[in-house]
């Protein structure tokens, strides 16, 4: 059973004002909130258990690494990661592909290409940027339609003998857009040798995740968009991948041996988490996806799309509504502007009055919104505690902001 108000009670936030006004939060793809079970684990860590894992072999250093561990095992069920090893805890999707873009430099020769699409947000392609400057690679990018479609004939067209790399994510942060991964990866099989990442930021918190059956090489995501702490991510990658590379970081616990005379590097997954992890914000993390799990992940993706249809049938049911992607497959998003305002901050702000919380800009996607020649949209993002009552609240808002800035 499915109570959406039960849900909303785990969320003590949800009860706070903005502005005088009840608070409708609808910036989900930025960050979500934190059920209080999270909140609770997180601060029983550092309230009972707070020691470094992995070194000490006092009560509450053992303790603290049971629970970091029995975190990961959550999260190897939560991707179907084969092992548990090729779960790497990181700070975030960021670091995540930084450290991939990294650890592949030795795998990149000057005219190698590395594919991209339009639809990714900044950390997907400024990493590959760096990676091509460090090896001479070239950057080769997928192109989108008016509805914000991934023209997939020109990755067939780009793939070669010189593809080392193809990165992509699952679900556009600005757009909500679904990308078909699974015929993204079919094709790169079949016709290069390329390393596979895929960006799961904005899908790990809305639909499941089998990384086996999607046969990526690299999947990464965050844990604060799906109900965990800021500062914690995973970097899943297979394992054979993950121990022919180099470490990213040098330092403690990467280590097997340390002398001046050399260094021989910690087994997975250690080898690429140097120095003191997140101990409280990794076990939080896997509270996060027991949070998920009660809930549902069926209940969560069907809750949510059934919001977003229903804000875009009442966005379009005003005058002067241009919805981005609107006829793409999409989760999560409706990214909208008004007629003849320019300034999607100047709605954000009028909305902000009304205590409903949305994203304006560019969302670190500036190519998408140079494609469509704008500075940016106004960006509602839907969790598995937001409500009908709540859209009805957004469009009521877009409409005040029309009569203002009309």
């Amino acid at each position: 059973m499915f109570d959406i108000q039960e849900i909303r009670s785990q969320f003590t936030i949800l009860n706070r004002e903005v502005n005088g006004k009840p608070l409708v939060y609808l910036d989900n793809a930025a960050t979500s909130q934190k059920p209080d079970s999270v909140l609770k684990i997180w601060n029983e860590y550092y309230t009972e258990l707070n020691a470094n894992v992995h070194r000490g072999i006092h009560t509450l250093s053992q303790l603290a690494t049971e629970e970091m561990e029995l975190s990961r095992r959550k999260i190897q069920k939560f991707i179907n990661a084969k092992h548990d090893f090729e779960v790497i805890f990181t700070k975030g999707t960021t670091e995540g592909l930084n450290l991939i873009a990294y650890i592949l430099t030795q795998k990149l020769k000057k005219d190698d290409e590395i594919i991209i699409s339009y639809l990714e947000h900044h950390s997907n392609i400024v990493p590959w940027q760096l990676l091509c400057e460090r090896t001479g690679a070239k950057l080769r990018v997928i192109p989108i339609d008016q509805n914000g479609i991934l023209q997939l004939n020109y990755l067939d067209e780009f793939l070669s003998e010189k593809t080392k790399v193809v990165s992509v994510n699952q679900v556009s942060n600005a757009l909500g857009i679904v990308n078909p991964i699974e015929e993204i990866i079919a094709r790169t099989r079949k016709n290069s040798d390329a390393y596979i990442v895929i960006d799961g930021a904005q899908s790990a918190p809305h639909f499941e995740i089998d990384v086996q059956k999607m046969d990526c090489d690299f999947f990464v995501f965050s844990g604060h968009k799906m109900y965990a702490p800021m500062g914690t991510g995973i970097l899943y990658g297979k394992q054979a991948i993950l121990e022919e590379l180099p470490p990213f970081h040098g330092g403690g616990e990467m280590i097997a041996t340390c002398s001046f005379d050399g260094t021989t590097y910690a087994g997975l997954p250690f080898k690429y988490e140097a120095g003191t992890p997140n101990v409280g914000g990794n076990i939080a993390l896997g509270a996060a996806v027991d949070f998920i799990e009660r809930t549902g992940r069926q209940n969560i993706q069907n809750h949510e799309n059934a919001l977003l249809e229903y804000a875009q049938k009442k966005l379009l049911e005003l005058y002067g509504i241009k919805i981005y992607g609107e006829k793409a497959k999409r989760t999560g998003v409706v990214s909208f502007n008004l007629e003849g305002v320019g300034i999607s901050s100047d709605v954000g702000m009028i909305l902000d009055k009304m205590g409903i919380a949305v994203r304006t800009g560019h969302h670190c996607t500036q190519p998408i919104m140079d494609f469509f020649n704008i500075a940016g949209t106004v960006r509602a993002s839907f969790a598995v505690y937001n409500t009908f009552e709540e859209i009805d609240k957004l469009v009521e808002g877009v409409q005040k902001a029309q009569r203002m800035l009309g």
